[in-house]
């Protein structure tokens, strides 16, 4: 049987990498979104990956979504928690406004949109969970302590989960993509993308969205079952944990 996966803010930059190599490594992928219509669109005519358009944050949501999905699909074996937003300020100038939308969604979504899946998993004893972080949560940053507190909160869910996930053939795996080349990246300004960020940056250049889609696919895989509670940096060689 095809193995289906939900891949969270799965229709653009690296989570619409990661949704079409899953796709052409044989899986039933489905990808969700939370606003661009358009993109979204785009996304599912030029890939035919169905989409699904609702809000990691609300628990409802993601409980009813997911039950429409598995009755459409079949059980979910993969998911992929990518869905992820930015609200930066300094902290001083940071408002409660933007420190729980960032931390709803990018974390509390992890919690939103792992736990009707998990009992199934359990049961089949089969599941694959693969946690989108970042270098800023292993390293922090400034201007973003909503996004960085977010992101290490990340981690330590991927680590506490594989534990209890380990006896029952679930793996919980993190993943910490550094500055890679979707459409908001190259939207910075070049002065500052050649001046100050890629000279951070060992290997001189930026990542693809594809190089962290490669790594999803192989944590899917059964290959990657003695793999768990892992954190894998994809950051060219800029900080080592």
């Amino acid at each position: 049987m095809t193995r289906t996966a939900i891949v969270t803010g799965g229709t653009r930059g690296i989570g619409a990498a990661i949704s079409t190599a899953l796709k052409t490594a044989g899986y039933n992928v489905v990808a969700t979104y939370a606003g661009n219509d358009e993109a979204a669109q785009k996304f599912r005519e030029a890939t035919g990956i169905p989409i699904y358009k609702w809000d990691v944050s609300n628990y409802e949501e993601c409980a009813a979504g997911i039950a429409r999905v598995e009755e459409e699909y079949g059980p979910v074996a993969v998911l992929v928690n990518n869905a992820g937003i930015t609200r930066d300020a300094m902290f001083h100038k940071m408002t409660p406004g933007q420190w729980n939308e960032v931390v709803n969604t990018n974390l509390n979504g992890l919690f939103n949109m792992t736990h009707p899946v998990w009992s199934g998993m359990r049961d089949r004893k089969f599941g694959r969970i693969i946690n989108i972080s970042s270098i800023n949560g292993q390293k922090g940053q400034a201007g973003q302590a909503n996004y960085s507190a977010a992101k290490a909160g990340d981690i330590g869910f991927t680590k506490a989960l594989a534990q209890e996930g380990a006896r029952a053939g679930i793996t919980v795996n993190a993943i910490c993509p550094g500055y890679i080349g979707t459409e908001m990246v190259r939207a910075i300004d070049e002065k500052v993308l050649n001046e100050r960020i890629i000279p951070q940056i060992p290997v001189g250049r930026l990542g693809e969205p594809e190089e962290v889609a490669r790594c999803v696919v192989f944590l899917a895989s059964d290959e990657a079952g003695f793999i768990t509670g892992s954190t894998l940096s994809a950051n060219g060689g800029q900080y080592f944990c």
